[in-house]
């Protein structure tokens, strides 16, 4: 029998489980793309419920340990003989998630020698070393798609609320106050502007399509060009490369997966090249940007704006400067973790350890890592992302 760890964020501050606001979730038949949803052979959770947190469990616990294996559920990974530490060196499986990632690098890795599989509840696997799972032969899966709708939504919201400048007045509000020439100083129309999408994949391109209908014009970059069909639905202008995208735009959003390609790639010299005033979104990963340029611009105002889900590392410190830089509409990584995203992803998960442990195939776009290379989502993700 294995040993399995899964590593979530933790119980909400004022118990498990939560009172929730709504008695049910929306049903999704299937994925826009036509990917069909997770089905595993059984759930032992309601969808709606918080999954994602260690109460929560992903809704494996008791599953897992009727099968005879054994589970550790931990929040507990980024400290000196955190308990991911401890119980690493014979586990068979680590399962994480983006929000609050268990960092796989190649030291830890190299004190698991039984880890044969790692799988994301979610998506984006980066914070497992892929050039040491491939070359251990570790499979890397993660739940494509389960929450990709989700963030696109978030990305959406985030950029209203830089562009109308929505957080400050609400804090007015909240202050008891009422001064509405203080409230709309910064406030624009989002209508008639440009966007910018760095890559189009899953999320970019959901993104596209739910900011089409406020009459901006897009332009995009990736490394797969869309169709002319769909570059034409949405009037869409293809750019090369993202130093050429930033130099005529408004708001950039960013989708891209971090790679040695875009990691630091968004830093004071391509800030210097976008419009003054411009905004940043960023629900894709915190190190594609350097922290620090993006402070610097907000401060001189060449940014007018940077709003993220990500950070790095997570959870971030509480002296981290991006929670106190000016004009910020920070989140701590909830765009993917919404109840029903929870609901697919903790499916997914489910579906990805029955085909494992009953030696069957894991769906080709689940896998990041097989076979000793990238396979599936990962051969098109992470096998190569030229950047420039």
């Amino acid at each position: 029998m294995a040993k399995i760890i899964i590593v979530l964020y933790p119980d909400p501050t004022n118990g498990y489980p939560p009172e929730y606001a709504r008695d049910s979730i929306p049903l999704i038949e299937a994925y826009p793309n036509g990917q069909s949803l997770p089905a595993p052979a059984g759930l032992d959770f309601v969808p709606g419920e918080l999954v994602g947190s260690v109460s929560g469990g992903l809704g494996l616990v008791r599953w897992l340990e009727s099968l005879g294996h054994e589970v550790v559920v931990t929040s507990d990974k980024d400290r000196t003989g955190s308990v991911l530490d401890r119980e690493l060196p014979d586990a068979e499986i680590v399962i994480s998630q983006p929000f609050w990632p268990a960092y796989l690098t190649p030291e830890r890795i190299a004190r698991a020698p039984k880890l044969r599989l790692a799988i994301t509840a979610g998506i984006g696997s980066d914070h497992v070393d892929l050039p040491t799972a491939i070359e251990r032969g570790i499979t890397v899966a993660e739940v494509t798609y389960s929450n990709s709708i989700g963030v696109a939504e978030h990305t959406v919201m985030m950029v209203l609320n830089l562009v109308r400048d929505f957080v400050p007045q609400h804090r007015i509000v909240v202050e008891g106050g009422w001064n509405i020439a203080d409230a709309v100083g910064r406030s624009y129309d989002l209508e008639g502007m440009d966007v910018g999408v760095f890559a189009a994949g899953r999320i970019g391109r959901a993104v596209i399509e739910r900011l089409a209908p406020f009459d901006v014009r897009v332009a995009y970059t990736d490394r797969f060009r869309l169709s002319p069909e769909v570059e034409e639905r949405y009037g869409l202008t293809f750019v090369p490369s993202i130093r050429e995208l930033v130099t005529g735009i408004d708001v950039l959003t960013v989708h891209a997966p971090l790679t040695d390609e875009t990691a630091g790639l968004i830093d004071d010299g391509l800030l210097a090249t976008m419009r003054r005033g411009s905004y940043i979104v960023n629900p894709a990963r915190g190190a594609i940007t350097d922290r620090d340029a993006i402070v610097r611009a907000l401060e001189s105002g060449q940014l007018a704006g940077y709003a993220g889900d990500v950070w790095f590392p997570q959870p971030a410190p509480a002296d981290h400067p991006w929670r106190t830089m000016p004009n910020n509409a920070m989140t701590p990584h909830t765009s993917g973790t919404s109840l029903p995203s929870q609901a697919r992803y903790a499916a997914g998960t489910r579906e990805i350890l029955e085909a494992y442990f009953a030696g069957r195939p894991i769906r080709p776009e689940y896998l990041i890592v097989d076979g000793g290379g990238y396979a599936g989502t990962g051969a098109h993700s992470y096998a190569s992302t030229p950047a420039g």
